[in-house]
């Protein structure tokens, strides 16, 4: 194992060294960087096997179904005569561009996939988090060992780029996808080369989006933009009790809200499937947060209101997906997440309501698929980590 130097070209389009007071760009690089910087060759290999790993593909090949990349070697920037695969962590991929996309892997993968002849892996060449590993049939038996211990890449994390917005308006509508980020172990605050990974950026958006082209996938913005998908049923419930609370100048009871809800059912001449969708989304709401009341993330004096919040953070983590699929460009992105924080700005009061109003329609929504409490359980981890988590962008980033 060899620590790289320098700012020799690469061959990867845009890549060089990052500012130096920037320091480290994610906690990948730190723990890259502290490992390699100690020699030591598990610690660094671990760090490499909780990590995607990417690979620059020329969009022309990657947009070829079932097209697999292949690894390629390249000259070493910093030995002269070794050639190596290239990979890049998260936190040096290089500045967006149209044909030039990256595919996540991982050392998993690498070590099964490798090609023959070639014996060293190169890792962020020409930044200060660049190692070289030795990559013959024993050394990439250790890369097998250290996903086996990891686990792989890790998700359920919030995890930041020092180089993205961290204030101001852009960061604060990068955040409110905050829930996907870390739900998928993914940088909150980034609209750079990729989101997960091209093919993988694709296919979050063929399903369940069914975005396949730029038309589709401003048709599901503006869906998302206006509120149109997180559920009619649970938004008109969650309405007649906040239109009985302006009335009584209380939170009602269940029962003062059930019998306002079959009022309204009976006015509207509902069927009786109707009516029992209705009072099975108000059955849902109580349920949800009386949980959440018992776990301590909602006052008992506190109610939902709104569940907008679901597909703003959905609309954000959309053009997150749009921008690495290459249906938008990060001009057009950066607009979108702009006016989306803009919306829920005007929605809710603080980043506390936005979340709880986020994780009750993530719960409500995917109770009918998922009894099993493991959907409830990630949704308040996930809610606790960004109200709680003192480096969240929720603690950081003023609401208005």
């Amino acid at each position: 194992m060899t620590r790289g130097t320098g700012t020799t070209e690469t061959g990867v389009p845009g890549a060089g060294v990052p500012k130096p007071e920037w320091g480290p760009p994610t906690e990948t690089e730190r723990l890259l960087h502290e490992a390699a910087a100690a020699g030591n060759r598990d610690a660094v290999l671990d760090a490499l096997a909780r990590s995607r790993l990417y690979v620059l593909v020329p969009r022309l090949h990657a947009d070829t179904p079932g097209y697999a990349p292949p690894l390629v070697a390249q000259p070493d920037p910093v030995t002269p005569g070794r050639r190596c695969v290239t990979v890049l962590t998260s936190g040096t991929l290089p500045p967006w561009h149209p044909e030039w996309v990256f595919e996540a892997t991982g050392l998993d993968e690498l070590a099964r996939r490798w090609p023959g002849g070639v014996r060293w892996l190169g890792v962020n060449p020409g930044t200060p988090y660049a190692v070289t590993l030795e990559a013959g049939p024993g050394r990439r038996r250790a890369w097998q060992k250290a996903h086996a211990r990891s686990g792989g890449p890790q998700t359920g994390l919030l995890l930041t780029h020092r180089a993205g917005p961290m204030h101001g308006p852009l960061a604060r509508g990068l955040a409110l996808g905050g829930h996907l980020a870390v739900h998928n172990g993914l940088v909150w605050n980034d609209l750079g080369a990729t989101y997960d990974g091209y093919s993988t950026d694709r296919a979050r958006l063929r399903n369940p989006w069914r975005v396949l082209d730029r038309a589709a996938y401003r048709e599901t913005l503006e869906a998302l933009m206006t509120t149109q998908l997180v559920g009619r049923t649970y938004e008109s419930v969650l309405g007649i009790r906040r239109t009985l609370a302006g009335r009584l100048g209380r939170t009602p009871t269940v029962p003062e809200w059930s019998a306002a809800l079959t009022d309204a059912l009976t006015r509207r001449q509902s069927s009786p499937s109707e009516a029992a969708e209705d009072h099975e989304a108000l059955r849902l709401a109580v349920t949800y947060e009386d949980r959440l009341r018992a776990d301590g993330a909602l006052g008992a004096d506190e109610r939902i209101d709104t569940l907008a919040a679901f597909d703003y953070g959905r609309a954000v983590n959309v053009v997150r997906l749009a921008l690495g699929a290459r249906l938008c460009d990060p001009r057009e992105a950066e607009s979108a997440v702009l006016q989306i924080g803009a919306l829920a700005g005007r929605e809710y009061g603080s980043w506390a309501q936005f979340s709880l109003g986020y994780t009750l329609a993530r719960v409500m929504h995917y109770d009918a698929e998922d009894s099993s409490g493991v959907t409830y359980q990630q949704s308040l981890a996930q809610h606790r980590i960004l109200t709680q988590d003192p480096n969240s962008p929720y603690r950081n980033i003023p609401w208005s």
